[in-house]
């Protein structure tokens, strides 16, 4: 399964990663700086919600790429049920 982001999705899930890469040099600053702890800790949170929402965004990309290609019979060999376990395997891991 080859995942084809384009236009706005690219941009969205870029932009999105970027966020997070900012707020993790955020982090590492603020350790290092000894900033308090509650401080640090809310900072990390919003660098995970950032990635999750990336990754959550290329699953339901890739969901409708997948379901696209199930309907127009292209599954390059790969049978629907495969499919649907992958996809969901990759679901789960950002559970």
């Amino acid at each position: 399964m080859e995942l084809e982001l384009e236009g706005a999705d690219l941009k969205a899930v870029l932009n999105r990663l970027r966020r997070a890469q900012g707020q993790i040099s955020g982090v590492i600053r603020m350790i290092e700086e000894g900033r308090d702890c509650e401080d640090v800790v809310t900072q990390l949170a919003a660098a995970s919600r950032a990635l999750d929402r990336a990754g959550f965004a290329i699953i339901a990309t890739g969901l409708q790429q997948c379901i696209a290609d199930v309907d127009s019979g292209r599954r390059n060999g790969e049978d629907t049920d495969a499919m649907r376990a992958r996809l969901e395997k990759l679901f789960l891991s950002l559970a």
